[in-house]
């Protein structure tokens, strides 16, 4: 049966592709090749560019470009290629070896030197840099981006709400009051933070050889500094040197990323939730969209969708993502497979992500706030000023203030009414009574108004 978004095994490229698209060239077994096939190329160049390596010409700058055009050229036809060549290998970095080895020898000069592709690396060296690569432009050109925009929209809504009164809940009870927009500048700060976070995680990695020691580069070039040709070829590709490692880049990078995109996760989750809950009490309102249908049975209905598929994607994301972070920098000795097994999940890993984040934004740009409800809500219950009345009663000295407050208020309604006839039976000095009586549900709000428009 062909391969379509219809016979996927997974969600992910299936159902879900449209979201999950742009990850295609960067987590793809493509794109694997693809950045294995430039670490090949730029090692090759790099050891041209080397001291004391007389046996590899001092390349030109059109030979450099030569070699480089086999990366830049390099289309997924080109990868069915290599992937025939890993049919008979059974090898997958072999594969590329050879392949780039076949492009040379069509080049008089450089076919002489072919035989230093691959030079003195074992698989990991190739593979641990590809995953960092992958994972920077990852990083740097769809996580971060994505996640800004969220950030954005949260900011934006923090803003435009920052001085809408809400009854807050606390373990699901009426509790002190508080603004949408303070609500939203919250998760705003969290998201910021987290994010911050992941922009100045260490990508690392090693080219060092089967064991971490430079065994094989030593016996051919005994006289050369290989740490340092090393450190100087990971840092041109952008990466950090990992100065001590066994055959394997310990991973502990991959895990700290992976960790860092759990809370940012995590932190959505938070979101999706209580936003859902706001949409059932009826603080928000769904934007409606022509066509779409709710229920099957109950036309009236618009779910809220977006909120539940961002909440279950993210759950399954973190299930992998933590997987990997506790997995990945454990090896059995000097190194073992079982992390060149899940690593390939990666791409699953984040693939649910990018379905979450689409749906939490699409959920995102449909709410509409509905302040007659959030004001109502507010109006009805007045216990809500308890928590200020006693606290302006300690201040001045009255006996047992939250203990009448309870009395007065706990398990029980109070009304407007109710509550300034016991404030004008205080014993407090007349300006702090006026205070008090001036005071509503829906003005008690300490800061909050400012607190939201912070971002």
């Amino acid at each position: 049966m062909q391969l379509s978004e219809l016979t996927a095994i997974t969600s992910v490229d299936g159902r879900y592709h449209s979201k999950t698209k742009q990850f295609g060239h960067i987590f793809s077994e493509y794109g694997l090749i693809k950045n294995r096939l430039l670490v090949e190329c730029k090692w090759l160049i790099h050891l041209s560019q080397t001291k004391g390596i007389e046996e590899v010409n001092q390349l030109s700058e059109k030979d450099i470009d030569w070699i480089m055009a086999i990366y830049d050229n390099f289309t997924p036809a080109e990868a069915q290629k290599v992937k025939d060549i890993e049919a008979t290998t059974n090898h997958d970095v072999k594969a590329v070896e050879y392949y780039i080895k076949k492009q040379l020898e069509a080049h008089p000069v450089l076919s002489q030197i072919k035989e230093f592709v691959h030079f003195a690396c074992t698989s990991e060296d190739i593979n641990n840099l590809s995953y960092a690569l992958i994972l920077k432009e990852a990083r740097d050109h769809v996580f971060i981006p994505t996640i800004q925009g969220i950030i954005n929209q949260l900011s934006d809504m923090a803003m435009a709400y920052a001085d809408i009164p809400m009854m807050a809940k606390t373990h699901g009870q009426p509790a002190s009051p508080t603004t949408m927009g303070k609500e939203m500048a919250n998760v705003v700060y969290r998201l910021k933070y987290q994010l911050n976070q992941l922009s100045h995680i260490t990508l690392f990695g090693k080219l060092n050889g089967a064991v971490g020691n430079f065994n094989a580069h030593y016996s051919a070039y005994p006289e050369l500094d290989w740490p340092q040709i090393s450190e100087d070829f990971i840092s041109e590709l952008g990466l950090t040197f990992h100065p001590f490692t066994t055959q394997i880049e310990p991973h502990d990078f991959i895990a700290e990323l992976c960790h860092n995109m759990i809370r940012l996760n995590t932190i959505q989750l938070d979101l999706a939730r209580d936003i859902w809950g706001y949409i059932s009490t009826g603080y928000f309102t769904q934007k409606t969209v022509a066509g779409e249908i709710g229920s099957s049975t109950m036309p009236h209905k618009v779910n809220p969708i977006d909120f539940e598929n961002a909440e279950g994607n993210l759950g399954l994301s973190n299930a992998t993502l933590n997987h990997l972070a506790e997995k990945l920098p454990v090896s059995r000795w000097q190194r073992d497979l079982t992390d060149s097994t899940v690593l390939r999940a990666l791409g699953a890993a984040f693939g649910h992500c990018a379905i979450a984040w689409a749906s939490l934004k699409k959920g995102l740009s449909k709410l509409a706030i509905n302040e007659k409800i959030l004001s109502q809500d507010l109006d009805n219950n007045w216990e809500l000023l308890a928590e200020p009345i006693q606290t302006v009663m300690r201040r001045y000295g009255i006996e047992n203030p939250y203990e009448k407050l309870k009395e007065l208020t706990r398990g029980q309604k109070v009304n407007q009414q109710q509550m300034q006839q016991f404030i004008q039976g205080l014993d407090i000095p007349d300006d702090a009574k006026t205070r008090l009586l001036k005071m509503t549900p829906a003005n008690y709000l300490g800061n909050a108004k400012d607190q939201a428009k912070r971002f």
